[in-house]
């Protein structure tokens, strides 16, 4: 039997564009040859234009072919690629200028002959630039993509099909025609442009990479259009081959999406630095604290998973299988498929790798998610993560989609999390059903413990002209208090201390997304009242309707020797007056963090400014401390805490926080549990 060679796509393109280049050249160059010398050379513009064309099939099918056989298709790479294509293609144009500027006013200067070789060097490596581009940005485009972007694009690789042969009904004419199919097509391209979803993705070293990279791709974009409107305009050329519709739309293309992203990465670098730490801690764990809730059962906890993975993945179609211990495996939910479709998917699916292989009681299922594709009509694309609990399969997840390759690494991560957290949703409950405490539960609470303790500050910034010092100790294993403090300017330093509603994990949540928006916010340097009515937008969009936050947020000028300070429904601060050798509390009205969520909430936010001495003092605390209660149901109150400060305002900080701790603790005896979370912050300003 014959058996082919193995054939190199991209050499065999790469050669055949060569010589179609060469073809052309040699064309255009023997029309003007014979134009010169007033003889019929027998070669017709249409032979220039179809050699056009075949050129720019043959360097779409050679990039086309490369990117796809790349093993460098990471974001940051792909925008190289681009911009060093520009840099080359934009340093011959220049170098041409530069070669003609020494010529001057010689007859070379003026020669036809060498215009149109340097005109046709020009031509092919801007339309390298372009095709090339155009494929890179492709490949950014469908990047999450859907089956409507998809289509979309398609729609636009045939417009841009159709606009290589419009040169034989206008003959590069720029009539209304031209113009027409040239305003369709940049609005097209624009209507791509806006597809971005790979930016959020960067790193903020990435991101100002990308910034510079996407500069040289609009100044090389720029200059070659200029360079290929000044050959038009030159008169010289015996035939235009730039007055073309397929590269004026591939101009607009690229300047479009390079601008877009540069602008759309630029305006992302402010909160780059300050998320991207815990972006890979934090950001599944808030998603799925704010789908799954407390007291769910596992049927609720299961349509929660199906719909928060489909919304993730832009998924078309999925189900969830059960396979209870000792029974046949059931299908409990489903999403836009049918019984008798799922049931044919089904048998695809168990005869097509990797499915094929999975088992049921494999050991290791807690760490696979199986992806890849199936033989169907309609879904190209299929993902299966197993649902493990206690080290058992119980069911798994199936997720289908209309495009090929539908599933990136960064949905699949996102699943794979999803599913996790369902399984310990689900095994939690039906822990404390049973009412057992297993060594996997005990360290899972261990393991949060540590979580919530890393978000209270290791240190407390202060200088020499005052002392802080911080104590939190948490009612459960996690708690919902926070404090914090920042050095913002010279001589300035901000102090937050919080109290989110509720107890347990989703409190330490809410607690960790609190300490986000402080970081983020505290950079910007706004006034109290500012940052409690930008903290409130935040946490209005990730917030749940029936949770809040109280704060008190001070700014300490230790210069000006003066406090600023806003407070959002938190316990009101006690302050000593060494002056007066008195304590009282800074009364300030305001209203807790989303309550309300619009803009009526800054008619709630005052802000005050006091001056302090040598010798006062601050007690920033939360409702646990003045809320504690004895045996008796009687609370610690607020007199009490004024008197244990009145007595030891002689003590430094530390000392005075802990005769608080200690009175409070002798309050409520020894048989009684505090039932909320204890916090405290004392700063004593002692020059």
């Amino acid at each position: 039997m014959l058996k082919l060679p193995n054939l190199n796509i991209g050499k065999i393109s790469l050669l055949v564009a060569i010589m179609t280049w060469l073809s052309l050249l040699f064309v255009d160059i023997t029309r003007l040859f014979g134009n010169l010398n007033q003889m019929d050379s027998g070669t017709a513009p249409e032979i220039s234009y179809i050699l056009e064309i075949l050129f720019f099939i043959v360097i779409y099918l050679y990039f086309n072919h490369s990117i796809n056989t790349s093993s460098r298709n990471k974001f940051i790479d792909l925008i190289w690629r681009a911009a060093i294509t520009g840099v080359v293609a934009t340093s011959i144009s220049i170098f041409i200028s530069i070669f003609y500027y020494f010529l001057g006013e010689s007859r070379l200067a003026s020669d036809p002959l060498l215009r149109n070789l340097f005109y046709h060097v020009d031509f092919a490596f801007a339309t390298i630039f372009l095709v090339s581009c155009t494929l890179l940005w492709k490949h950014l485009i469908l990047y999450q993509k859907t089956k409507a972007v998809v289509q979309q694009w398609q729609a636009y690789e045939i417009g841009l099909l159709v606009s290589m042969f419009f040169v034989f009904f206008n003959h590069n004419t720029l009539d209304y025609s031209f113009l027409f199919g040239l305003a369709v097509l940049v609005i097209f391209g624009a209507s791509l442009a806006i597809n971005l979803k790979w930016i959020p993705y960067l790193t903020f070293k990435e991101k100002w990479k990308s910034i510079l990279f996407m500069l040289l791709i609009q100044f090389s974009a720029a200059y070659l259009f200029i360079q290929i409107l000044s050959y038009s305009q030159d008169g010289s050329l015996n035939l235009n081959l730039t007055d073309n519709l397929f590269l004026l739309s591939l101009f607009a293309f690229v300047f479009m999406y390079a601008m877009f992203s540069f602008l759309v990465t630029l305006f992302n670098l402010p909160t780059s630095s300050v998320f991207e730490q815990k972006l890979v801690e934090a950001i599944n764990f808030q998603r799925l604290s704010q789908s799954i809730k407390p007291g769910e059962n596992e049927n609720q906890v299961l349509d929660i998973l199906m719909d928060s993975c489909m919304s993730a993945a832009y998924v078309d179609a999925a189900w969830l299988e059960l396979y209870p211990s000792g029974e046949e495996c059931k299908v409990i939910h489903q999403r836009y498929v049918n019984d008798e479709e799922r049931k044919e998917l089904q048998k695809l699916i168990n005869s097509s790798k990797p499915f094929s292989e999975f088992s049921w009681q494999a050991k290791d299922n807690d760490s696979k998610i199986l992806s890849g594709k199936i033989p169907d009509l309609k879904y190209k694309s299929v993902t299966i993560t197993p649902l493990v609990i206690n080290k058992e399969t119980v069911g798994r997840i199936v997720l289908l989609k209309e495009v090929k390759d539908g599933f990136n690494k960064e949905m699949m991560n996102i699943i794979s999390t999803f599913v996790g957290q369902a399984c310990i949703s689900v095994e939690n409950y039906r822990l404390l059903n049973e009412a057992l405490k297993n060594e996997r539960y005990k360290e899972e609470l261990l393991i949060a413990q540590r979580v919530q303790r890393s978000l209270l500050p290791s240190e407390l910034h202060h200088d020499e002209t005052f002392e802080i010092h911080g104590f939190s100790e948490a009612a459960d294993e996690v708690g919902g208090d926070y404090y914090e403090t920042q050095v913002i300017g010279e001589n300035e330093f901000a102090v937050i201390i919080g109290d989110v509603s509720g107890k347990g994990t989703s409190a330490a949540f809410n607690m960790s997304q609190m300490k986000g928006i402080f970081h983020s916010l505290v950079q910007l340097n706004p006034s109290p009242r500012e940052f409690l009515i930008k903290a409130n937008k935040a946490l209005s969009h990730c917030l749940e309707k029936n949770h809040f936050i109280t704060t008190a947020y001070y700014i300490i000028n230790t210069k000006q020797r003066s406090i600023r300070y806003s407070r959002a429904g938190h316990c009101p601060t006690l302050y000593y007056n060494a002056n007066s050798d008195s304590c009282d509390y800074l009364s300030i009205d305001g209203m807790g963090l989303g309550i309300l969520r619009n803009q009526l909430y800054e008619k709630y936010v005052y802000e005050k400014e006091l001056a302090y001495h040598d010798q006062d003092i601050l007690v920033l605390f939360t409702d646990g401390i003045v809320e504690a209660k004895n045996e008796h149901s009687e609370e610690f109150g607020y007199e009490r805490l004024k008197k244990v400060l009145a007595k030891n305002h002689q003590s430094n900080p530390q000392e005075i926080q802990q005769k608080i701790i200690d009175e409070v603790y002798r309050f409520i005896g020894t048989s009684t549990l505090p039932d909320d979370d204890y916090s405290i912050l004392v700063i004593k300003f002692i020059k």
